[in-house]
């Protein structure tokens, strides 16, 4: 399972909060609406993990 991963990058001359899961991402202006949705996906994941039977998972 690819990490959550959150980034601080600059785009002329703004500070925005990215959000990445393998080459997907999301960018946001706050970074605690960053924060949250990062740890909803990481938690969303898990779960999704769990409940997954073994066969199904993807490598």
């Amino acid at each position: 399972m690819p990490d959550v991963c959150i980034e601080l990058i600059e785009r002329q001359g703004q500070r925005l909060w990215q959000v990445r899961l393998g080459r997907r991402a999301l960018t946001f202006q706050d970074e605690l609406a960053a924060r949250h949705f990062a740890a909803q996906l990481h938690m969303r994941l898990g779960w999704l993990g769990q409940t997954q039977p073994a066969e199904d998972r993807l490598p």
